[in-house]
């Protein structure tokens, strides 16, 4: 079996939530004890860091990783989704899975695999898990795929606990209110093990507060001790002033990475308690080399200055709500938005929080839980949004840059897919 086959397997035999949701979800770690035990236990022979949210969970996973890199340790990252390629899931020092061991994996146990007949996420994770050991990595930063509680990465006893924050999202799953998502979230906090919050509402505090006290976890609020005195804009990200770093200078743009780089200097902190070895220059070098450090992709990214093009993947009420926030304050002509969801999604709660005086192409992603674009066009009417639809993400693009001027903007979003298809097309040489 070569790589070509492997991934066939992966993503077209298995079944894969980011293609297909509902019928890939599997509730339970049976499987994933199984492979657990098949593979020796690999999560074993290396430190853990978990991190949990709803939104910036992976902002948070990549500059941590980053940081860890800058501090000379050798680092496993864990991630999800994918954007253009299945191996940016599962990296070591920012470095992507080689091929080769993704096929040796796949081929080497195949029938166990149909035989158990894993999610696909079920079976990614046992191949980060194993292929971090393989590469005898110091830490691997585990990024939590859904919830938390019954999620396969919960397998691990990690260093620390991190939860972003919470807001309403994969409700079929999680449950319909604040609190029940964050008590799935909050099953990431182990016996002993400290946890780190980064946001709270009064709906959520007493969830994590309970569930640190049942497990004996020590507790820190990131909101409780900020660690940012000031936070700018710049052209290329963020300055930050910090009461312990001093001057930081943020690769990552988007307003949101003012939480995102509280909870992570937070951890941080909580790190060096615990014996990791993190200098300050570490953590400079880090949050201003994220994107070299770990390849990361698809958040408040720009892609052009003339016309100003940004991208990102935000596709839920919280995360839209922040870049709706930032478009408004982005010095711009005319707004053109290129957007498509996913059927699962909260999908007028999104539409509500978008600009009424943008002209819209929606469209739709390449998975079959997207949203058909005429379907989309007509719900976006009752919020008041209007334009013409596209079949397709490039093609929606094309018709944004053929009307966009040098000082209009376009933006490229509303799901995860739909960036994923854009840098797709643009990563194959098509920016025509």
């Amino acid at each position: 079996m070569d790589y070509r086959e492997a991934i066939h397997y992966l993503i077209d035999e298995v079944p894969m939530f980011q293609n297909v949701g509902k019928s890939a979800y599997k509730e339970g770690l049976e499987n994933t004890y199984t492979l657990d035990r098949h593979f020796c236990h690999p999560h074993c022979n290396y430190k853990t860091i978990h991190v949990a949210g709803t939104n910036g969970k992976g902002s948070c996973s990549h500059t941590l990783a980053a940081i860890l890199q800058s501090a000379g340790y050798r680092v496993g990252l864990y991630t999800s989704p994918h954007l253009v390629d299945f191996r940016e899931r599962i990296k070591v020092d920012g470095r992507m899975i080689d091929e080769c061991y993704v096929a040796d994996f796949i081929s080497r146990d195949i029938d166990l695999f149909r035989s158990l007949n894993p999610s696909f996420f079920e079976l990614t994770t046992a191949l980060a898990f194993k292929y971090f050991s393989d590469m005898q990595v110091d830490v691997a930063v585990i990024e939590v795929g859904m919830g938390g509680r019954l999620d396969c990465t919960n397998i691990i006893t990690p260093d620390i606990s991190i939860i972003t924050n919470i807001s309403l999202d994969h409700v079929q799953y999680l449950g319909n209110t604040l609190e029940k998502i964050a008590a799935e979230k909050a099953g990431i906090i182990k016996h002993g093990i400290p946890a780190v919050i980064g946001e709270t509402v009064a709906e959520t505090r007493p969830v994590f507060e309970r569930r640190a006290a049942e497990m004996n976890a020590p507790i820190v609020f990131a909101e409780d001790n900020p660690m940012l005195i000031a936070a700018d804009r710049s052209a290329d990200g963020y300055d930050y002033e910090c009461r312990v770093f001093g001057r930081l200078h943020g690769e990552l743009g988007g307003d949101y990475q003012i939480k995102n780089t509280n909870t992570i200097l937070t951890s941080v902190i909580r790190l060096r308690q615990d014996g990791y070895d993190i200098p300050d220059e570490a953590v400079c070098r880090g949050f201003a080399h994220v994107v070299e450090a770990t390849g990361f992709s698809g958040r408040w990214q720009v892609l052009s200055h003339s016309p100003l093009v940004v991208c990102d993947a935000g596709h839920n009420v919280g995360g839209i709500g922040w870049v709706s926030r930032q478009l408004a304050s982005v010095p711009h002509g005319r707004l053109y938005i290129v957007i498509g969801m996913v059927s699962d999604k909260d999908i007028s709660g999104v539409l509500d929080l978008l600009p009424r005086d943008a002209a819209y192409i929606f469209t739709k992603a390449s998975v079959h839980r997207a949203l058909d674009e005429h379907e989309l066009m007509r719900i976006a009417a009752f919020a008041g949004l209007h334009g013409e639809t596209a079949p397709d993400v490039p093609a929606a693009y094309r018709a944004a840059m053929s009307k966009a001027g040098p000082h209009d903007m376009v933006f490229v979003g509303g799901s995860c897919f739909i960036v994923a298809d854009l840098l797709s097309y643009l990563n194959n040489g098509s920016r025509k």
